[in-house]
């Protein structure tokens, strides 16, 4: 039996804002129950996050009975509901171009003020189809404003081995993962193509190619060199910087923190 387990679960339910732990949660279509449903947009419905906007990190989200509650420093919490299909815009992840319901000028003034520029915020539908690169999944294969696929795993040991080679420790929430698993070597995922969690089965589809967000500080929104500087030195393939895999589920079910994972290709 694999010594493999899932040591934690998190939830990003804005796209770009801070993370919610999970002990327990749902494996739906769009991935963990919740995640990154809701997305700020720029006054053409085009992505904002941190790369552009590092303070988003300082937005904190909580999940509500009717939606979500958003707080940031020096800002009153606000609440926001889940919004109905009245107000549908036209919003862009990347290349994808997708159907959006807006969730009103409430929401809108309260970013707008703290990220200091205009914007919006909006709600993926449940019926809405974003079909994931069909390069590396199945028709079928749907997310909802991630950057391109429903699941990012990553193993506490990839995370411990890149901490060895930094001054500073630096913590799993600057990559942003929903599943980390920990009972294996570090990078052994690489070489992952199909995991059992579970009753759910998952394919392993795709190195996740990161970006500058992993060297924002999530505590001070502040772009620091590490750790981008130390992984160019061993992570770096094809011009691009590689940490943690993007997973699929191949059914829907539940996944709890200490469940085992199973390898079983």
């Amino acid at each position: 039996m694999s010594n493999i387990s899932v040591s934690q679960l998190s939830i990003y339910p804005v796209k770009s804002c801070r993370g919610i732990p999970q002990q327990s949660t749902s494996v739906e279509a769009f991935g963990l129950k919740n995640d990154r449903r809701w997305m700020v947009v720029d006054d053409d419905g085009v992505m904002l996050t941190q790369r552009k906007l590092s303070s988003m990190c300082l937005i904190n989200v909580e999940l509500t009975e009717t939606g979500i509650q958003l707080s940031a420093p020096d800002m009153a919490a606000l609440q926001v509901t889940i919004p109905t299909s009245v107000n549908t815009r036209k919003v862009k992840v990347w290349n994808d171009e997708c159907s959006a319901y807006d969730t009103g000028d409430e929401a809108a003034n309260w970013l707008s003020q703290f990220l200091e520029m205009a914007c919006r915020l909006v709600y993926f539908p449940e019926d809405e189809i974003r079909q994931v690169d069909l390069d590396y999944a199945k028709e079928g294969d749907k997310t909802a404003f991630s950057d391109g696929f429903p699941l990012l795993l990553i193993s506490q040991a990839s995370l411990d081995d890149l901490n060895s080679r930094l001054g500073s420790p630096i913590s799993m929430n600057r990559f942003r993962p929903n599943i980390v698993v920990d009972g294996c070597q570090p990078f052994e995922e690489d070489s992952w193509k199909k995991i059992k969690i579970g009753k759910v089965e998952y394919s392993v589809v795709k190195s996740c190619s990161r970006c500058v967000i992993p060297s924002i500080n999530p505590e001070t929104a502040e772009r620091e060199a590490e750790p981008t500087k130390t992984l160019i030195a061993y992570r770096k393939r094809e011009n691009k910087i590689f940490f943690g895999q993007n997973v699929i589920a191949q059914d829907n079910g539940k996944i709890d923190v200490g469940m085992r994972v199973e390898i079983i290709g």
